[in-house]
């Protein structure tokens, strides 16, 4: 039930012929924060103060008196300095729950008009296992996909995997002359990522050699900036300034040559290392070369590359069964790599391609560095790719919106992507970058190992089932209400909440901020946590069971809802904004506001529970109306879990 559109469609017909460009206020009808003050509130007369020349409170009472909604509320009532506050008729109430508990689609109406989404998420580099990293893509992506097919719209996913360019010509090289046999066949995806690791170090090695000379002689510049700005005359206007930007310069100086050397004692320290280093001389360019091979079509960098892809693929397709994960479609980069070519003759047809210094550069107007879409060795780059999948998703999807679900740090990069986009007549198709922050351990850093290393994904699932498995055994050792879970149950709860608490935990923030990630918190039953939630649908199934409930709840005829206490009115006026929820969710992506509905209405249940008995009722009546209340709380929660790929489960 969609109430606030109701509401605005009848605040627009009082306003319409009165104000003129009445739609700009009706998002200034909402939710009311404090039930005191009703269901919702009408914010709109203030704003029409100066517009017509009236007080706000005069203002509010013409609109009341203009306004029609008395089949659905009580008498508005105007407060404050102008405030308009709408509460629901309990007759409106029960009629909506009954239309939600009967409906398939809880009431939620069909998008109209329907939209054509690709949304581009997860996307990991094959040749390495799957981290920490890659959940937020993952579960962000797959959440907005199932709640914009729910609301009706036609979503098409794709995972654009990283299966080619450099980073192939670094490991055919470590495959080539640092594979340990025993590893790659025990676990290839994990002998692959540790030569990429060795290759990576040595390559920083060799290149921060290079720097080093230049980096210490720019500490001797920036402290001679410092001491000429301390030593200009202390009457300059222009001394302080000076001496804050000479100070910046020699901390940015010092940082360089601290990572530097870092980098260079990293190596040092590890013999085996400084072994490959000095025996194998500028490593990137080696590694180079193997990638140009294999762009050439070289019969053995090819065949080693097929072969780690399908051994990385099945990897991470394992990880998404676990997950739930599905997707439309798996294109990688490597299948764009034939029309590269392609897109730099478009770019340089209509004139936006430009050469500079041997490359091919799109510059932009608002931006200082231009797009680089062609090296000067012929190479393209990771925006040539882009644009390309931009073409291909336009000829073969035809969409309305490209949803790019990728961590902030590269806004610039879709800055650029969408400016290009918009150049090639984009201006009718909604580009969004759907941008995200970091995965943060206790110390507030990027959440890794104490050796340094990114915590695997997988590994990180099975410590949360376990955790949970914990969690599940602890209750059920100190129940003695019902009948224990049997091991394998158990086991099979303990899979279902493990998962949902690492989905539920990431997606219960706000997108673009970080976050700390703390296993013991994310399985508790009790906060903001999807064990929380599954646990009330737990509880809510069991009354429902002892109350010998028929569950089809198909024949409206048969339902008599009716509204005795303030908890049940507070509940099923929860229950009744869950369409709206889905609406805000989608305004800007956030599925952290679902995640937020779906506890108010958990919370709101306990205490609906706590207060109204319900087996126990004072009549068959009010016992078969508070049975409804429950089976459609079920509903909302589990079909809400359910948009954000998280099961509910019978018993916990």
């Amino acid at each position: 039930m969609h109430i606030l559109a109701l509401l605005r469609n009848r605040f627009a017909t009082a306003l319409q012929g009165w104000v003129d460009d009445y739609e700009q206020y009706l998002s200034l009808i909402t939710s009311a924060r404090d039930p005191q003050h009703g269901d919702y509130q009408a914010n709109i007369a203030m704003p029409l103060k100066n517009v017509l020349g009236k007080p706000p409170r005069e203002i509010a009472q013409q609109i009341v008196d203009r306004l029609e909604v008395s089949d659905i509320c009580a008498e508005p009532e105007v407060a404050g300095p102008g405030f308009i506050n709408l509460k629901l008729k309990d007759e409106f109430l029960t009629q909506q729950l009954t239309k939600v508990i009967t409906d398939e689609r809880l009431g939620v109406q069909a998008a109209e008009p329907a939209r054509t989404y690709v949304i581009d998420y997860s996307s990991p580099n094959v040749a390495k296992p799957m981290h920490v990293g890659h959940i937020r893509s993952t579960v962000i992506g797959d959440a907005l996909t199932r709640i914009l097919r729910f609301v009706g719209h036609k979503v098409i996913s794709d995972n654009h995997l990283g299966d080619w360019g450099t980073q192939f010509g670094m490991i055919i090289y470590g495959y080539k002359n640092f594979v340990d046999p025993a590893a790659f066949s025990a676990s290839p995806v994990e002998e692959l990522s540790r030569i990429y690791r060795i290759i990576q170090s040595v390559i920083g090695y060799q290149s921060a050699i290079a720097k080093q000379a230049a980096a210490e002689a720019a500490i001797q510049t920036a402290e001679d900036a410092v001491v000429s700005a301390e030593s200009m005359p202390a009457d300059d206007k222009k001394r302080k300034k000076q001496i804050k930007a000479a100070g910046r310069g020699l901390r940015n100086a010092q940082e360089n040559l601290q990572g530097i050397e870092e980098k260079i004692a990293a190596v040092r320290s590890d013999p085996k290392l400084l072994e490959i280093a000095e025996q194998h001389a500028d490593l990137q360019t080696r590694c180079q070369l193997e990638t140009v091979k294999l762009h050439e079509g070289d019969e053995q960098n090819l065949g080693l590359w097929k072969q780690f892809l399908d051994i990385s693929i099945e990897e991470i397709n394992a990880v998404y069964q676990r997950l739930g994960i599905e997707f439309d479609f798996t294109l990688g980069e490597s299948f764009y790599h034939p029309m590269l070519a392609a897109v730099v003759k478009k770019l340089r047809q209509v004139g936006l391609a430009v050469e500079n210094d041997g490359a091919m550069c799109v510059f932009l107007e608002e931006f200082d560095a231009p797009m680089i879409i062609q090296k000067r060795d012929g190479a393209f780059l990771y925006s040539t790719t882009d644009l390309a999948t931009i073409d291909y998703r336009l000829q073969e999807f035809s969409p309305d919106a490209l949803l790019y679900v990728v961590d902030h740090r590269q806004s610039e990069h879709f800055e650029k992507l969408f400016a290009v986009g918009r150049k090639m007549g984009l201006e009718d198709i909604e580009l969004k970058h759907v941008s995200f922050g970091t995965v943060l351990g206790k110390d507030g850093k990027p959440f890794k190992t104490r050796s340094g290393a990114v915590i695997g994904l997988e590994h990180l699932l099975d410590e949360a089932v376990e955790r949970a498995y914990q969690v599940v055994l602890k209750s059920q050792t100190s129940r003695t209400d019902a009948p224990g879970m049997d091991e394998s149950e158990m086991r099979q709860v303990a899979d279902v909440v493990g998962h949902g608490a690492i989905k539920y935990a990431d997606l219960s923030h706000n997108r673009t901020s970080d976050y700390e990630f703390d296993l013991n918190k994310m399985v508790q039953t009790e906060g903001n946590t999807s064990a929380y939630i599954q646990y009330m649908v737990a509880r809510i199934k069991s009354i429902i069971r002892k109350g010998e409930v028929d569950t089809s709840f198909r024949n409206a005829a048969e339902l008599s809802i009716s509204i005795g206490h303030p908890a049940e009115r507070a509940l099923i006026l929860h229950l009744l904004q869950f369409e709206d929820t889905l609406e805000h969710c989608l305004e800007d992506y956030m599925p952290n506001i679902l995640t937020g509905y779906l506890y108010s209405v958990a919370k709101a249940f306990a205490s609906f529970f706590d207060q109204c008995p319900v087996l126990k009722a004072d009549s068959q009546e009010q016992r078969s109306s508070r049975l409804a209340i429950c089976f459609g709380t079920a509903r909302v929660l589990e079909q809400g879990l359910n948009l954000l790929g998280i099961d509910a489960v019978e018993r916990m």
